[in-house]
């Protein structure tokens, strides 16, 4: 089943029909595309301002996952951190941002996804300033917890300010593929930043340069969005909000200490438990709750259900690889941060072309075809990684083999967030959306207290890498074929 323009996409039989849908509030309109090419229609300049400002947030939010890392042990000395209390730089950030998504992203459509999404961007200015300046451990995780909660704010909203102002279709389509190859590129770039910026100009340059993004983004957007939400306003179904919420808390902090204490940990297993019970609870609550927070026919839409598991398996299995390549480039190759990071930015020019290209094969191909074979290349060289030794020739190897495997990745990425969006209506997108960043999020956190741990604990480091690497590879096929089955992807 492809996806591919509005007047060729089939429709899942559980689904609303299409006309249903309520018009967009803001659609940028455009020349609809030639139906013998498919090709994405010209965006006007106020729509690629509004574009600019919706991936620069993403790209903002997907820095800061990604550029705090190459600092931590810096910033720990300078703030009289302990070792073992440096992974809350990271899962600070991760559980609110994680956590509150689905219940932001509803919000959002509920009483006006372009007020919450500058109100996110405010947080998340000011709680990057906090970071900048914070005087000691706890005003440091304080700063990080509300950037957090901003992004919680401003991914599903952006999201869903993207895919109501752009119609469905490969104009979205486009804008998809851009705002997830700077997605994408912003965690890369990250990588790289985060150990530049570090050795010269200090770690709280790294958060600096979160607000200066702010600064640059702020200003611009109240003039370019416009007021988005759902057009009868329901009421906000607080037990779903209460329990979904912290299922998500309760299963990401489990997931994010499961790497240093262990799954057997009391405490691990007791929010790993209750995070699974309230996510059940929740389910329980939506099915018998008139205006539910997630609407359960959506769930049951296979492109919604085994589209955001191919986003799952995708950000979770490829965030094992770049932290597996990272020991192993320099615990055993012996390379710099630094030098490491310069290996990562070639994967970052890479995901430049695949962004643009991406959108023709999803209009050649469709968008779930494209999901599946994305999949499969990930995982086929993921596999190739299994040969890294330990002589020179190795770092080829290395570098060849990410970047393939992260070409299909974020092939994987932008036809997974087209395939979840296309036909839903618009008074949904942020739910839709607002799944498909938390599937993002959870999966950023998962992978490697999942198998990363595999490689740290391994008395050979080599050895211990390449157990990982095989085990990554082939949840990634086993996850295409599910998917291919599951999306009943057929030729022609």
């Amino acid at each position: 089943m492809a996806i591919d323009t509005p007047t060729t996409a089939t429709t899942d039989p559980t689904t609303p029909p299409r006309t249903s849908a309520p018009p967009a509030p803001a659609q940028v309109s455009a020349p609809a595309p030639s139906s013998a090419t498919g090709a994405p229609a010209p965006l006007g300049v106020r729509a690629k301002l509004i574009l600019f400002v919706l991936c620069a947030a993403q790209f903002m939010v997907a820095l800061d996952f990604s550029v705090l890392n190459v600092a931590l042990p810096v910033l720990g000395k300078d703030l009289g951190m302990s070792q073992s209390a440096l992974q809350w730089g990271v899962t600070a950030f991760a559980l609110p941002s994680g956590g509150f998504l689905l219940l932001f992203g509803r919000i959002g459509d509920l009483f006006g996804r372009r007020k919450l999404f500058l109100t996110g961007l405010a947080l998340f200015g000011a709680a990057s300033l906090l970071a900048t300046f914070a005087w000691d451990p706890a005003s440091f995780l304080t700063g990080r917890a509300l950037q957090g909660l901003g992004a919680a704010a401003i991914v599903p909203t952006g999201m869903s300010l993207l895919t109501t102002t752009f119609p469905e279709g490969p104009q979205r389509d486009r804008a998809l593929a851009i705002s997830g190859t700077v997605l994408s590129l912003g965690f890369t770039v990250g990588m790289v930043l985060g150990g530049v910026l570090t050795d010269t100009l200090g770690w709280r340059s790294t958060m600096g340069l979160l607000a200066l993004f702010t600064l640059l983004v702020l200003p611009l957007a109240p003039t370019l969005l416009t007021e988005s939400r759902h057009p009868e306003r329901p009421r906000l179904d607080i037990p779903g909000a209460i329990t979904v919420t912290g299922g998500l808390l309760s299963l990401i902090y489990a997931l994010s200490t499961a790497a240093e204490r262990g799954f057997g940990n009391a405490p691990v297993l007791v929010t790993l438990i209750a995070g699974l019970a309230l996510l059940t609870a929740f389910g329980a609550i939506e099915a018998r709750t008139a205006q539910p927070l997630v609407s359960l026919p959506m769930l049951r839409r296979r492109t919604v259900a085994w589209g955001n598991l191919a986003g799952l398996v995708t950000f979770s299995m490829m965030s094992t690889v770049i932290f597996a390549l990272t020991l192993y480039l320099q615990e055993i190759l012996g390379l710099s941060a630094f030098q490491t990071g310069l290996i990562f930015g070639v994967v970052g020019v890479a995901g430049i072309v695949t962004g643009s290209v991406a959108p023709k094969v999803i209009g050649r191909f469709g968008a779930q075809r494209t999901l599946v074979g994305s999949l499969v290349l990930q995982g086929v060289l993921t596999a190739s990684l299994l040969g890294l030794g330990t002589g020179g020739w190795s770092v080829w190897l290395a570098v060849v083999g990410v970047t393939v495997a992260c070409i299909g990745h974020l092939g994987a990425i932008i036809a997974y967030n087209v395939t979840v969006t296309s036909g839903v209506p618009n008074s949904e997108q942020g739910l839709a959306t607002g799944l498909a960043t938390s599937t993002q999020q959870v999966g950023l956190t998962i992978g490697i207290p999942l198998l990363g741990v595999l490689a740290t604990t391994s008395t050979d480091l080599l050895s211990g890498a390449r157990t990982v690497l095989a085990i990554d590879s082939a949840i990634v096929l086993v996850a295409a074929v599910l998917v291919g089955v599951g999306l009943r992807v057929r030729r022609g």
